[in-house]
């Protein structure tokens, strides 16, 4: 018999959307993967490809989810925004500690199950295409993009993609265009016009990809995966900064680095503890 949705179901609902909405916009961090953990990513997918059965089940949880991902994704803008202005390199090596905290986690997802000659296949192209076209942007064409409608609604897009499909974080591509930070100075001064350019993004997105993905990863897991995880890893070697104030900014950036890492192990470690428990409760 299904449980009453109560108030404790709705605190919990809207504290799952704050974090989920944090981890859309925080680097290192995926809103698909949040959504997974919280065993909300199952209902999601569903609601998408298949509204007419699962709009009825799961109606009275999306108010909740929908006011906390706001809140989660307006009010770290802030944060990060102000960060940024304190200092950009330290900020990024926190964020590429993060990034790479969460590798571990990615690859052991990757391979849940097994690793084909195909899946390292997706992962060597993947990393090849990604690290040389945001190479080649960042660095030898030095090409720094002016913000506008088209680019902020490929930032929608790229959030969409983070929802649509778990380990997929999309602030390290922003990064290597030059589009995050002037992003979150927008949402963290509550420009709603420039959310409301980005937001064609990810609607579009989410629609077309919803059922696409979905199938995707039921038929090549591995390989859909081991591409991501390419993804991952050339957007963040590309995001590495180069330019420093003095030895001081280079070594707090180690230690923010050392600590966004072993953050992101923690948690990592915390997933696996509840994921566990949830396991158990189903056996049960």
């Amino acid at each position: 018999m299904r449980k009453p949705y109560g108030l404790m179901l709705w605190l919990r609902d809207l504290l799952c959307g704050i974090l989920i909405g944090a981890g859309g916009i925080l680097p290192g961090v995926s809103g698909g993967v949040l959504a997974v953990v919280f065993d909300l990513y199952r209902p999601f997918m569903e609601v998408l490809t298949h509204p007419r059965h699962a709009l009825p089940k799961y109606w009275k949880r999306a108010p909740a989810l929908a006011i906390g991902c706001v809140v989660g994704f307006m009010g770290f803008a802030k944060c990060i925004s102000l960060a940024l202005d304190l200092s950009a390199s330290v900020t990024v090596w926190l964020f590429i500690g993060l990034i790479v905290g969460t590798l571990p986690a990615l690859f052991r997802e990757a391979g849940e199950q097994g690793r084909s000659r195909s899946a390292w296949v997706s992962l060597v192209f993947s990393f090849g295409v990604m690290y040389a076209v945001l190479f080649y942007m960042s660095h030898v064409a030095a090409i720094h993009v002016e913000p506008n409608f088209w680019w902020y609604n490929f930032c929608g897009a790229l959030w969409g993609m983070s929802i649509i499909i778990p380990g997929m974080t999309s602030s390290s591509v922003m990064m290597a265009l030059d589009l995050y930070e002037p992003l979150m100075k927008n949402l963290s001064s509550l420009n709603f016009w420039v959310l409301g350019m980005a937001l064609p993004g990810i609607v579009v997105t989410v629609v077309l990809l919803a059922r696409l993905v979905n199938w995707f990863f039921g038929k090549h897991y591995a390989v859909a995966f081991h591409g991501i995880l390419g993804i991952v890893i050339a957007s963040t070697l590309v995001i590495i900064p180069t330019v420093y104030t003095g030895a001081g900014e280079m070594l707090l950036s180690a230690v923010c680095c050392a600590g966004g890492f072993f953050l992101a192990l923690f948690l990592g470690k915390l997933d696996r503890r509840i994921f566990g428990k949830q396991s158990d409760n189903t056996e049960a």
